[in-house]
C-alpha cells in the first residue's frame, strides 16, 4: 500500500461520515414535523447505510455510501386535538425520529470523522518526512 491509497481510504471516510453528519442533522431539525392536513405522515426518519468498496487494482478496502433510506417503524401519537394533523379523535402521528439516537449518531460520526482525518495527517507527516530524507 501506498501513501495515495491511505490518503484516498481516509478521505473516502471522512466523506461518509459528512454525509451521516447530514443525515443526523436532518433528522434532527425535523423531529417535530408533523403532516399539515388530518391523518397525514409526518416526517419520517432518514437512515444511512455503508458499502465496502474494493480496488482490486491495489487491493485496498475502502467505504461508500450504499443508500440514504427511510426508517418504516411506526410513528408515535400524540393527543392535540386543535392541530391541524388531528384525525376526527385529536390524534396528531409524530415523527419516528428519537432525538437521542441522533445526537449518539452525530457523536458517533464526528469520532470516526477525526479518526480519518488524524489518520490523513500522520500519512502526510509520514510522506513530508520521507521526501526530507531523500534529499
Amino acid at each position: 500500500m501506498n501513501f495515495s491509497d491511505t490518503i484516498g481510504i481516509s478521505a473516502a471516510g471522512m466523506q461518509v461520515q459528512a454525509k451521516r453528519l447530514q443525515v443526523a442533522a436532518e433528522n434532527l431539525a425535523n423531529s417535530e414535523t408533523t403532516g399539515t392536513s388530518p391523518g397525514a405522515d409526518p416526517y419520517r426518519r432518514k437512515t444511512i447505510t455503508f458499502k465496502e468498496m474494493l480496488d482490486r487494482s491495489t487491493g485496498t478496502s475502502s467505504v461508500a455510501v450504499r443508500e440514504v433510506g427511510e426508517d418504516q417503524s411506526a410513528f408515535e401519537m400524540r393527543y392535540d386535538p386543535a392541530h391541524p394533523a388531528a384525525d376526527t379523535k385529536g390524534m396528531v402521528k409524530m415523527p419516528n425520529v428519537d432525538s437521542m439516537t441522533e445526537i449518539l449518531d452525530t457523536h458517533e460520526a464526528q469520532h470516526s470523522y477525526e479518526a480519518n482525518l488524524n489518520t490523513m495527517q500522520i500519512t502526510r507527516s509520514m510522506l513530508t518526512r520521507t521526501i526530507n530524507l531523500m534529499k
